[in-house]
């Protein structure tokens, strides 16, 4: 069994207010006997991007940096393995939304950066960051190999199908997603029923664990453009046939604590062996744009 801990929190303006609070939660989820403690997208700051401030680039830092320092001597305290999401100032005007994990002995075990990059109403990203270039590659670790990916790409089938190629035992997605106050009740539920049942879908398909962290709470638009965000919260985990581990709240900061069966996925995909049948030979349209006639 591994035991995970997800902490699914709100953020105001004041970063160290909100890393002394995540700092509180890690120690929590240690004290519970996680092994891997998962943190949510962007977890320093408010979510930024919703307006696009050059001033803003201000808040990201290098990796290593800071954010590693000092996650990774808290992570070597509690011989505990962290996944962080940071934005990573690579070079001068050159930025990624960048996943590190942390290793039991405070060391960056290795990075994802974020591939698929959103540009909608509050979700201005692409004036941010730049797509990521390191591929769709696990990270190894002491408990195992770690598939992060991040937020949007929580979206695509292929980023999740790519990482259990490569050997992943779970997938991980730190996430900052919401609603806008203006949308319906009905639209609302849509929404988050979607995302759902997408990553659940990542993890039948793949017969792989899947961990989801959301933050939660509403934060405002400094433009006053619309009226903010409502991040849903609800950070789940769900085992290699979609099943529901764990689930949090839509409204409130928690940390869940879980164990996860990993040899769990050797028996499902005995007997669901989509690997096995996977045509592999007629999937090269899957490299192409649009196929058109």
């Amino acid at each position: 069994m591994l035991k995970v801990g997800l902490i699914q929190q709100s953020n105001h303006a004041n970063i160290e207010s909100n890393l002394v609070k995540l700092e509180k939660n890690i120690r929590y989820c240690a004290s519970e006997g996680a092994q891997l403690i998962v943190l949510q997208e962007l977890h320093n700051s408010l979510y930024f991007c919703q307006t696009e401030d050059t001033e803003l680039f201000d808040l990201a830092e290098p990796v290593p940096g800071p954010s590693t320092n000092r996650f990774g001597a808290l992570a070597k305290e509690l011989n505990v393995v962290l996944t962080l999401s940071l934005f990573e100032k690579r070079a001068p005007g050159l930025y990624h939304n960048t996943a590190v994990v942390i290793e039991k002995d405070g060391s960056i075990a290795g990075k994802y950066r974020k591939m698929h990059i959103p540009d909608d109403p509050a979700y201005y990203e692409k004036f941010y960051f730049t797509p990521g270039d390191l591929g769709f590659h696990p990270v190894s670790t002491s408990i195992g190999k770690l598939g992060v990916l991040v937020c949007w790409d929580q979206w695509y089938p292929e980023a999740a199908r790519l990482m259990a190629l490569n050997g992943a035992n779970l997938l991980i997605y730190p996430t900052a997603i919401g609603w806008e106050s203006s949308d319906e009740t009905e639209e609302k539920i849509r929404q988050k029923d979607a995302w759902i049942i997408s990553q659940r879908a990542h993890a039948i398909a793949n017969g792989l664990p899947v961990v989801s962290v959301n933050r939660v709470g509403h934060e405002p638009d400094p433009s006053g453009q619309t009226n903010g965000i409502r991040f849903w919260g609800n950070s789940f985990v769900a085992g290699p046939q979609g099943e529901i581990l764990t689930e949090a709240s839509n409204d409130k900061e928690e940390c869940l604590i879980v164990d996860i069966d990993m040899k769990r996925s050797e028996n499902v995909r005995r007997w669901w062996p989509f690997f096995r049948d996977r045509r592999i030979d007629a999937f090269g349209g899957l490299t192409e744009r649009f196929l058109d006639e």
